[in-house]
């Protein structure tokens, strides 16, 4: 099958937008990427007008964390995650209900055909979208120093650590960070976290490619994997993204996507 195409990463500066490249990317290439600040968003997620009713489930959670910053964080996370969604499907944020599966990750309740993704670090937070399998995204600093030498054992295959281990210090060190934030994607889009080594599977240095612990291909081309720099190459933002092969419909309305099932629900509840 044809690779997936992963969508640039948008800079979004604040909730008020701009959003349109969201929806043309999901619509094109049935994935989009956003990234942002928490100094950015923070203002404006304070101030926000119907606090409550954005924040939805999470309005108890959000007024029970007691440290400010942690709190004031959590709110710009959870509405990064509710604007960009709506962009994507062209409603409200407030009509959107985020909720968790076991182990903590996001999704939209009722969308079963869009899948979800958060990563944040220092000052930047981003997420992912995609219609058409799962996604992950993580991202690093670009300047984090991550020793070849170090974390050869914890991280890389075989296959990798033959490839790292000739390059120039500086080079080494870059690429060793490029593969921790692939990883670290791919794991996310799985589902699995860190509860799946590092080791188990691997990246072609040059292709970009999933690759298993002996350097043979893992992927018949339904995963693909991208690497961007972000905020001015402050830091790496890595995304992994799933194509089932099922047909996605074109249409990207809230009333295509969102599942039979739970619509039918809404309407038997509305009075």
């Amino acid at each position: 099958m044809d690779e997936p195409r992963i969508s640039t990463p948008i800079h979004v500066p604040r909730p008020a937008g701009p959003w349109q490249g969201v929806h043309e990317n999901l619509t094109r290439l049935g994935n989009a990427v956003v990234h942002t600040t928490w100094g950015e968003w923070l203002p404006a997620a304070l101030a926000a007008p119907g606090l409550r009713r954005l924040l939805g489930r999470d309005w108890t959670r959000y007024r029970r964390i007691p440290d400010a910053t942690v709190r004031y964080r959590f709110l710009a996370a959870r509405l990064l995650m509710k604007y960009t969604a709506a962009a994507a499907l062209r409603v409200e944020p407030e009509t959107l209900d985020l909720a968790y599966r076991l182990g903590g990750r996001p999704y939209l309740r009722g969308f079963d055909q869009i899948d979800l993704s958060l990563t944040h670090t220092g000052d930047l937070m981003a997420v992912g979208l995609s219609r058409h399998g799962r996604i992950g995204v993580d991202a690093e600093p670009a300047d984090r120093r991550m020793r070849f030498d170090l974390l050869q054992a914890q991280m890389c295959t075989p296959t990798e650590a033959a490839e790292l281990a000739p390059l120039p210090e500086g080079e080494q060190t870059a690429q060793t960070l490029r593969l921790w934030t692939l990883k670290e994607a791919y794991t996310k889009a799985l589902g699995q976290g860190m509860r799946l080594g590092f080791t188990e599977f691997g990246f072609g240095l040059q292709s970009g490619r999933l690759l298993a612990p002996d350097g043979s291909p893992a992927s018949r081309g339904e995963w693909a994997f991208a690497t961007h720099p972000a905020l001015g190459r402050r830091y790496l933002l890595s995304v992994a993204c799933h194509d089932t092969g099922l047909d996605a419909a074109d249409d990207t309305s809230v009333r295509t996507m969102l599942d039979p099932g739970f619509l039918a629900a809404m309407a038997d509840h509305q009075p």
